[in-house]
């Protein structure tokens, strides 16, 4: 089960126009943010995460998820359970509406985003296209 991560008091509810409705923000599953809170403590730094889109691979665009240690004035930042989560402007509308959660696959695990806006994704599930 997701918590759809909000905006502080003060920011804007309305974030821009793209492929998704960005006012959708996204989501964490409790998974995702234990896993991100508990990797923070035992890094003993950080705010909190960094979510975006890089354009890359055969399908075009694959995610970036990494830790944030200074706050960028232009992200967009979420509370979500705990959980810091910053967004950068460019990569809001590919990322509208999307749950990010915390998997176990046999032997594998890992970060899984689940994004309503993908229209495809390559074999080997490293790209996508919105």
């Amino acid at each position: 089960m997701a918590a759809t991560c909000s905006a502080p008091q003060g920011a804007p509810t309305e974030l821009g126009t793209g492929p998704a409705n960005v006012a959708a923000g996204v989501t964490l599953s409790a998974r995702a943010a234990d896993h991100i809170r508990n990797f923070l403590v035992r890094r003993g730094k950080g705010l909190g995460i960094k979510l975006g889109v890089r354009t890359s691979g055969c399908s075009g665009m694959a995610y970036k998820l990494e830790f944030a240690d200074v706050e960028d004035p232009e992200d967009h930042k979420f509370e979500c359970l705990g959980v810091t989560v910053y967004v950068d402007p460019k990569s809001l509308s590919y990322l509208a509406g999307t749950e990010l959660d915390y998997v176990r696959e046999g032997l594998n695990e890992g970060f899984k985003f689940n994004n309503p806006n993908v229209k495809n994704a390559c074999g080997c599930g490293e790209s996508f296209n919105v």
